[in-house]
């Protein structure tokens, strides 16, 4: 089974007042996005959120400004994404949807064995996700016209590493 993973569409990422907006890139995917979501869903495959959600005091701030951080706007799925109330959400505090959450466990028991990624940042939240859902032994998919990040080098380079060192299909 396939499944749909969005990373980190959320306010703070896209919307241009967002504490680390990913630029013109993370806004021009939201349409390529929700396309994805209607194929998939028209199929009855899983969508799943993953969401970006730190504490006010979270580590990860020593390195990026504070960012969605749990019960603010920021961290709110934007609003013209195509979410519904049975699509999955998965809150993460760490670049990696697998980490320390129950994705693994939820895509085991919907029989998935394929995934899908769409989202920003390619290169931080996107490839670590990448990363650990082909250790875990996932076939993994990336939509690059479902993809961005602030930084168009480390996108591009995020794209190669997830091909040639991971063996992640760039569709």
């Amino acid at each position: 089974m396939k499944a749909l993973i969005v990373v980190d569409m959320l306010n703070d990422f896209i919307l241009k007042e967002g504490a680390l907006y990913s630029g013109e890139r993370g806004e021009n995917i939201i349409n390529f996005i929700n396309e994805r979501i209607e194929e998939f869903r028209n199929k009855d495959y899983p969508i799943i959120f993953l969401c970006d959600n730190h504490e006010v005091d979270d580590k990860e701030f020593e390195m990026f400004p504070p960012h969605c951080i749990v019960g603010e706007e920021g961290s709110r799925i934007i609003k013209d994404m195509d979410f519904k109330a049975e699509d999955k959400v998965i809150k993460k505090r760490r670049y990696s949807g697998f980490f320390s959450t129950d994705l693994d466990i939820y895509l085991r028991e919907k029989e998935v064995d394929e995934i899908y990624l769409v989202g920003v940042c390619t290169n931080i939240c996107v490839l670590y996700t990448a990363a650990d859902g082909r250790n875990l032994g996932y076939k993994v998919n990336i939509y690059e016209d479902g993809v961005a990040s602030f930084d168009e080098e480390a996108h591009k380079f995020a794209l190669k590493e997830a091909k040639q060192t991971l063996g992640c299909n760039i569709l």
